[in-house]
């Protein structure tokens, strides 16, 4: 009997040491004036919304990124999974694959020869690989790569989307109010046409409130992309956070 009681409060304390899961349900609705890709010199041209849902724990997540026009139609749809690889205190990499689908008009004639407007689904599978280095409390470089694969006919076969940038968060403007830069430069090619550009996305965020402002900027530096030479938006998000603990 002294034996199963010792036991048990051994086991007891082992498992009062060891620190419950946490997990996460975080996600964001915005609309902006200007709908901007992932590849921030690819743009709706319109206003649109964007849809961002995340649930995980604190190495895997798994996140679903809807978008649409504000007149209802999708524009694109992008399902990951990502893993958190290396979480030490100064450094990072963080590692990504997703299934997407992008939506793009398309002109099609029925047998009466009548020209109607449709949408025309193409499939991609992309992985991304994110490596972060913390320099202080505010300031942290990065780089960013992504390669995507077109699987549907007439989408493009190969993309490399490859990134410098860094992060200056936490700017303090006074009750509660901070500001964060995320400037970047990059360089894109698309099915060997290739391209220079830098960007940067400006956040105002607030404490005490559950919404955002932010702006992107994009200015092609030199390509032969056909793309705008400067592009611009500003958005209005809301957030959430939830952290749950499994006990």
């Amino acid at each position: 009997l002294f034996i199963q009681l010792k036991t048990h409060a051994e086991e007891t304390a082992k498992n009062d040491s060891i620190p419950p899961k946490v997990y996460h349900i975080s996600g964001s609705a915005l609309v902006t004036n200007n709908g901007i890709s992932l590849l921030p010199m690819f743009n709706l041209g319109k206003p649109a919304t964007i849809l961002d849902l995340s649930i995980g724990n604190d190495r895997i997540s798994y996140e679903q990124q809807l978008r649409f026009s504000l007149a209802g139609k999708p524009w694109s749809f992008i399902f990951w999974t990502r893993w958190k690889a290396i979480t030490a205190k100064k450094f990072r990499l963080n590692i990504g694959a997703n299934t997407s689908v992008a939506f793009r008009n398309a002109v099609v004639y029925d047998r009466a020869g009548v020209a109607k407007d449709v949408l025309n689904p193409q499939q991609f599978i992309a992985s991304e690989w994110v490596p972060n280095y913390q320099l202080s409390d505010h300031v942290a470089i990065g780089a960013y790569y992504l390669v995507s694969h077109g699987l549907s006919a007439g989408a493009n076969k190969w993309t490399n989307f490859i990134t410098l940038n860094s992060t200056i968060s936490n700017i303090a403007l006074g009750k509660g109010t901070f500001l964060r830069l995320y400037p970047q430069v990059y360089y894109l090619n698309i099915d060997h046409v290739d391209g220079f550009y830098t960007t940067a996305t400006i956040t105002l965020t607030n404490k005490n409130l559950p919404f955002t402002i932010s702006s992107i900027v994009n200015r092609k530096i030199k390509s032969d992309i056909v793309s705008k030479d400067f592009l611009w938006n500003i958005q209005l998000a809301y957030t959430f956070n939830k952290r749950l603990k499994r006990i």
